[in-house]
This record gives C-alpha cells, sequence and structure tokens, in this order.
C-alpha cells in the first residue's frame, strides 16, 4: 500500500522554528518494508494539491485539528483511507471520526502495526486504543524520512508522561502514567543519531534524583549537546545542574508560569509553589546552562498589572529565551472543564472556530477583558523580543557572551522575534494572511 504520512501545521505556513518530528522515524520503524510511505511536514514544506495513496494519515494536535479537518476533505477520494492521532485524538476522538475513517487513541506503538494489517484485509476499525503500559520499543534510525534540516537538531524522547499533573496542561489527557527507555537503549539509540545537539522532547527529564544521575553519566561519553525540559525540584539541585552540564547540557526549559503563588496554586503546580524564582535562576546560570522560561498569564487571580510585573522580571534576570502564553483551556483539561462548567468560554470549540485566531482569548477572564489578555501577551512578547531588549539580555548575563552559547541565544531570540510577527492574529487552518490586531 502507498501510505502518506502529514505532520500538519496550524495553517499554511512555512515556520522557521519548526523542531525535527520525532513521529516520522517511530512510525517508518513500524511500517513494514512491502508498505511504500512517504513523510511530509506541512511546517517546512508545501503540501500537494493531490496525493496519490492508498492511506492518508496524519499527526493531530488541538491547535492543527481544524487544518487536519480542512487536508482531509481535500485529500478524499472515496478510495482511500484518511487516519488520524495524536494528542487531541485522546480527547476528541468522535470528532475526528466526522473527516476520518480510523483513529489511533494513545501511542502509535501498539496501534499502527494493527491499523495497517486492518487495511490489507479491507476492514480498518474505526477506533484503535494503545495500552497506556506498552514499553517503549526501539526506534531504528530512519534518516531517509527527513528532507529538511531542522536546524541540525535532533530530537530524542527518553520517556512519555509527566510526574505532575497541573490543570492547564494537556499531558494527562493521553499519558497518566510516565514510562520510560531503559539507559542502555538510550545511549545505542542516541549514539547512532548523526545529529550532534539534540533537544530531548520528554515533558519532565527528570523523574527521580538517581535514574537522572545515571543517565547523566551514560550519556556524557557521546559528547552531544543537548536541551531540556526540566521542573524546578530538578533545577533547585545543585549535583543534579552539574551532571547535567558535564553531560552536555547547555539549555534548560522551565515552566515558571506565574509569580503569584494562589495562581500556581490553581494551577496546581506544586513544585513551583515553594520556589524562590530569583535563587533558582542564579542557581542555574552558575552552571553555565541557559534558561527558555515560559509563562501562563491570564489565570482567576491576575489582573492587568501581571504583564508588566512578568516582564520586569523576565528582563531583570536576563532569562535568555521565554514565552509569555495566554491561558488556553485545552480540552479534555481541568481548565477547559472548570471553564465550561462556569459558562466562561467564548467558543465551545475554539480550534474549530471561524473567528478565532492565534493568539485570542478563548475564555473570559475573571479580572480582565478578553482583549486585555491578547493584548497583554503580544504586547510584552513583542517588547521582549524588541532588539534594545535583546542586546539588554545578552550582555546583561555573562554566560550569554560565552561563545557557543551566543550563538545559540541570538539565532533563539531572532528566530522566536520573527515567528511572533508571522503567526500572531491568523486564522486557525487557513493560508498565513493579514492579522487582525484590533480584534477584542
Amino acid at each position: 500500500m502507498k501510505i502518506a504520512f502529514i505532520r500538519v501545521n496550524m495553517f499554511e505556513h512555512i515556520s522557521s522554528d519548526a523542531m525535527k518530528p520525532i513521529l516520522f522515524g517511530i512510525i517508518r520503524s513500524l511500517t513494514p518494508a512491502r508498505h511504500e510511505i512517504v513523510f511530509l511536514d506541512e511546517r517546512t514544506e508545501r503540501l500537494p494539491d493531490s496525493l496519490d495513496a492508498d492511506i492518508i494519515a496524519m499527526s493531530v494536535e488541538t491547535f492543527t485539528a481544524k487544518r487536519a479537518y480542512i487536508l482531509a476533505k481535500k485529500y478524499r477520494t472515496g478510495k482511500n483511507v484518511i487516519v488520524m492521532g495524536g494528542f487531541h485524538a485522546a480527547v476528541c476522538s468522535d470528532e475526528m471520526l466526522e473527516y476520518a475513517d480510523s483513529v489511533l487513541i494513545g501511542d502509535a506503538e501498539d496501534t499502527w502495526r494493527r491499523f495497517l494489517s486492518d487495511c490489507e484485509k479491507g476492514r480498518p476499525e474505526r477506533k484503535y486504543f494503545s495500552r497506556e503500559d506498552a514499553p517503549l520499543p526501539p526506534v531504528r534510525a530512519a534518516k531517509d524520512v527527513y528532507r529538511h534540516s531542522y536546524h541540525g537538531i535532533g530530537v530524542y524522547q527518553i520517556s512519555r508522561g509527566c510526574k505532575f499533573n497541573c490543570d492547564f496542561c494537556s499531558i494527562k489527557t493521553m499519558y497518566k502514567c510516565v514510562r520510560r527507555k531503559p539507559v542502555g537503549l538510550i545511549v545505542k539509540e542516541l549514539a547512532a543519531m548523526r545529529e550532534k545537539i539534540i533537544f530531548f522532547a520528554d515533558d519532565n527529564l527528570f523523574y527521580d534524583k538517581s535514574s537522572a544521575l545515571a543517565l547523566f553519566r551514560a550519556i556524557a561519553p557521546l559528547k552531544k549537546k543537548w536541551a531540556c525540559q526540566i521542573s524546578m525540584d530538578a533545577a533547585r539541585d545543585d549535583a543534579l545542574l552539574s551532571a547535567m552540564k558535564r553531560a552536555g547540557c547547555f539549555l534548560v526549559l522551565m515552566g515558571f508560569e506565574s509569580l503569584n503563588a494562589d495562581t500556581l496554586a490553581e494551577m496546581h503546580k506544586s513544585a513551583n509553589i515553594r520556589a524562590d524564582y530569583e535563587e533558582v535562576i542564579r542557581r542555574v546560570y552558575s552552571h553555565g546552562l541557559l534558561i527558555y522560561g515560559t509563562f501562563v498569564l491570564g489565570c482567576d487571580g491576575d489582573r492587568r498589572d501581571v504583564f508588566e510585573k512578568t516582564f520586569r522580571f523576565a528582563v531583570k534576570n536576563n532569562i535568555s529565551v521565554t514565552n509569555f502564553n495566554p491561558l488556553i483551556p485545552m480540552p479534555g483539561t481541568g481548565v477547559y472543564k472548570r471553564m465550561e462548567r462556569e459558562g466562561r468560554l467564548r467558543w465551545k470549540k475554539w480550534w474549530l472556530s471561524d473567528t478565532y485566531r492565534y493568539g485570542d482569548t478563548a475564555f473570559i477572564p475573571r479580572r480582565m477583558s478578553p482583549g486585555d489578555l491578547r493584548r497583554g501577551c503580544l504586547s510584552i512578547r513583542t517588547r521582549f523580543y524588541s532588539v534594545p531588549c535583546i542586546m539588554k539580555r545578552f550582555f546583561g548575563n555573562p554566560q550569554h557572551l560565552k561563545p557557543y552559547n551566543a550563538f545559540v541565544f541570538l539565532l533563539a531570540n531572532f528566530i522566536s522575534r520573527r515567528e511572533i510577527k508571522k503567526k500572531q492574529g491568523q486564522l486557525l487552518g487557513g493560508v498565513l494572511g493579514a492579522s487582525d490586531t484590533d480584534k477584542t
């Protein structure tokens, strides 16, 4: 059979910040050689007007769902099979089946081959469910599936799931537990990757101290440079940070989320509540690591002054890269259920709306207007990535001036600056066009 596997974008747009889709390598490993398969990443290439394929498969997130449904209508011939999976399938599988013939719910490792086998028999099922306790199998290096360089950065996943249960995060909608690969397999697969720079796609690389230290000791001889996501408890531990640096880490992504302890409690962000953020930042920088900090704005305790306070904190502490995100009620999360129960959703399904645009506020905040939240986030994003602010932060932290760190800092900041201007105000699912920055 001929298979076309698509990594869908939010809208028709070539991105400059696209990360290598790890799923391509996984699917290649799971697909028997008798099938012909082509991989298309809409973030890095224009999709063709038609696809000659027996099966068209799409990996779908909530922000890309509308685009996936548009493509399903475009490519359906009556003879092919449309199948969808990804995070959105975990909570909106019935919605997906309005556009797809089959939906894979959960991981592909124990659903993809069953689906292909049923297609060969001419009897694909509507829904396929994966086992939550299924082990993570080896992934064969699949160099032939990627046609884009992705800035020379490889992506690898050690574990799936997160030990925390933040109210706004969609991770738990798909993963109820944490599954990890054994260290020996990790070393073998990383050694086979041609890229020297790796981003670990784990939602939280730190599970416990002993396993983390064992991992760092094992991968240090590979001489890879890498970045990862860690929780605040790991960022307070000097022994862990030192081991990470020795193993090749150069950047950590941390979710600060809020400067307000009450808001952190509302989010169920337990690891952050007792953290002294400025001390954590000093500690991380003292080990020569860069920080990518994320914030979520618009929670019930946030007033209009939250934007300026958060911006000043990020600039004062010379955070290397930052995302100032409006709170998004993702389907299946505690936030979505609460907003729905309280009648505060502006759209029942904002991801399918013909008026919702990227950066809009999808709910009614308690202490500001929807327009306040949208404009506030956009304003501090724009200011943070203005050239004067980039330079101020660059020279404000000695760690940024080291040759490799300087390259990473400047590349990440100017790519972020470009993408903010391109994406803000764009209609989900459509063609990149004029933004609507005056919308309330």
